[in-house]
């Protein structure tokens, strides 16, 4: 095992962040944070006090708005290039470089603050009399998103407080966990020998075709995670306590608003999709008894969801994956095959599993002067291409919505999601489409249908996981490990049913998942972000070529205008029930086309 991921590792590539910084100690950092605090101050003194005035003009404002998004952007690069870093490699001297940067930027910041705050103080009148000129087109969104959240802003000083605060309150304790987490190992056992395994690679063996050694990865990792669980549920208590004060204080009425205020959806609509999943949650069951006939076991346990159907999955090298991903994004558009190859080709790609490194898989959006940068950990499945897809599919998002300026190219979560559920999407078909028995059709088949409950039906369990322990937290105090516990596996049971036995120690299992810390509430962009795909690509299906310009556009939009206005050119709306279910259709229609193929495969 070691010596096939040894030469796997050998044709990775690992990032070159040189378009940021050559590395934590690049004189231009420090150089660059005093220029744009000097640029900070200067643009306090020049605009505070004048922005919430009845003499402003909409040249002036359009002036401000300029400055400060290059402020903003250039100042953010130092935050960027120490995440970076850190999620390559976390170790003493990345972990302070991060600590020593995100003081410096909040200083920054500090200085900035007054702006938005007198943004959202102009009178609506003033404000619709501004968003008519055409000097401000550019930043007309950017201005209603601002005022949004008028209501939850606080005074400047309140702000200042709270950013400083944060230093050493919810950002350290996020910091905490990735620490716990990157560092993390889980001792296996294997062909009579220990081995030491980092959470990335024992993650990995849960999609193992030998049972033993799925069974053995989940009990290694529910060990691991149990040694730290009193750390885990501290650090999540800390974190759920710190946004009930900050929501407290900020006037939320509920956990999610902000987070629903950000991604520019209500409430009634997140509603919507949870309950879209709730009402569909018998296709889990449904696959899942057709996935123990394949296995032939009387039983799956919680350890079977991701066993591959067939003995032994190929091994896919880098190389192949960059030409399967190039192939699928060419024949859909050759503009998005020709944004991808560029980070192949440029070192704007980390796929090179290793020590230290965090786990998961992330795209980095950086600024809109530069380029995105992906993170994952390539072991050489063909989940693993999909990952790539996904990850490529977020980055050409961003890179075609550069044009849009660094306020306005990063979209909601929403819609991110989107562009890269459908890059993964147009992967999969690629893949499956080269298929070439029944039984390797249904392998596919099944490891998608598994994905897509991933991506839907978990992450709204996911999502009630988190609204539950934040109200319990609320009007109970701070939870004991075994509640937070008991939390997790009654969600999880809710979507498996009777179909899939998830034993004791998978109740520790929500202790790794990095959303709950970084993002809370971000996991329901997963399944708007899915349903909303399923319903897209089976658009494409049916529209075929007259569909791309108008997918190119969506992601050329970028977050300049809101998410319903952006899908209104596809006649959606985000609102019905019924677009939702669509997206169910079309897993239910995978299903059966399992069904299907192992109807053939048995014959």
């Amino acid at each position: 095992m070691a010596k096939n991921i040894n030469k796997i590792k050998s044709t990775i590539p690992s990032w070159n962040l040189s378009d940021l910084y050559s590395g934590v100690n690049d004189a231009r950092i420090e150089r660059d944070l005093k220029n744009w605090l000097k640029r900070a101050i200067r643009f306090e003194k020049q605009y505070k006090g004048k922005i919430n005035s009845p003499n402003l003009k909409a040249e002036k404002l359009a002036k401000a708005l300029i400055g400060l998004e290059e402020i903003s952007e250039q100042s953010s690069k130092p935050g960027y290039f120490a995440q970076l870093v850190f999620a390559a490699d976390a170790n003493e001297t990345t972990r302070a470089f991060v600590k020593k940067i995100e003081e410096k930027t909040t200083e920054i910041s500090k200085h900035l603050l007054f702006f938005d705050l007198e943004l959202a103080g102009l009178p609506e009148a003033a404000i619709k009399r501004f968003l008519k000129a055409p000097e401000l087109k550019k930043y007309a969104h950017f201005v209603k998103v601002v005022r949004s959240f008028k209501r939850h802003k606080l005074s400047e000083a309140e702000e200042k407080i709270i950013a400083d605060k944060d230093l050493t309150g919810a950002s350290a304790f996020v910091r905490l966990f990735e620490e716990l987490t990157s560092n993390a190992k889980y001792d296996i056992a294997k062909g009579g020998k220990k081995q030491i395994l980092n959470q990335s690679r024992i993650l990995a063996l849960l999609y193992s075709p030998e049972r033993e050694s799925r069974r053995k990865a989940a009990d290694s990792l529910s060990r691991g995670l149990k040694q730290n669980a009193k750390f885990h549920a501290f650090i999540y208590n800390t974190l759920v306590q710190d946004k009930a004060i900050e929501d407290r204080l900020r006037q939320y009425s509920y956990p999610q608003q902000a987070r629903h205020l950000a991604n520019e959806v209500s409430k009634e609509v997140v509603e919507t999709i949870v309950g879209v999943c709730d009402r569909n949650r018998g296709l889990v069951s449904d696959y899942y008894a057709l996935k123990r006939k394949i296995l032939g076991y009387k039983e799956l346990h919680d350890y079977d969801r991701y066993a591959p159907i067939t003995a032994a999955e190929k091994k896919v090298g880098f190389e192949e994956a960059k030409d399967i991903i190039l192939e699928s994004f060419g024949k859909f558009s050759p503009e998005m095959a020709e944004i991808a190859q560029k980070f192949f080709d440029d070192g704007w790609i980390d796929a090179q599993p290793r020590d230290g490194k965090r786990g998961g898989a992330f795209c980095s959006f950086v600024t809109a002067d530069l380029h995105p940068y992906v993170f994952l950990n390539f072991l050489g499945s063909r989940r693993d291409v999909m990952t790539l897809g996904h990850e490529l599919g977020h980055a050409i998002h961003a890179w075609l919505a550069r044009p849009k300026g660094y306020f306005s190219f990063g979209a909601p979560l929403v819609l991110c999601e989107t562009a890269s559920v459908f890059g993964e999407m147009l992967v999969f078909d690629a893949l499956k489409n080269s298929a070439t028995s029944p039984k390797e059709k249904m392998s596919l088949l099944c490891g998608k249908i598994e994905d897509i409950f991933a991506s839907s039906f978990r992450q709204i369990i996911m999502y009630e996981f988190e609204s539950e322990t934040h109200k319990a937290r609320g009007e109970k105090g701070e939870l004991a490990v075994e509640a937070i516990n008991d939390f997790w596996i009654r969600a999880n049971r809710k979507m498996f049913g009777n179909s899939v036995r998830l034993g004791d120690d998978y109740k520790h299992w929500w202790m790794y998942i990095p959303h709950f810390i970084h993002t809370p509430f971000y996991v329901y962009a997963y399944s708007f972000g899915e349903l909303l795909t399923l319903s897209l690509y089976a658009k494409y299906q049916k529209e075929g070529n007259a569909f791309i310009p108008k997918y190119l556009r969506l992601l050329e939009a970028g977050g300049s205008e809101s998410p319903s206005r952006i899908l209104s050119s596809f006649d959606i709306n985000i609102s019905k029930r019924e677009f939702w279910q669509g997206g169910m259709d079309v897993l239910k229609k995978m299903i059966e086309e399992a069904k299907a193929n192992y109807k053939a495969v048995k014959r």
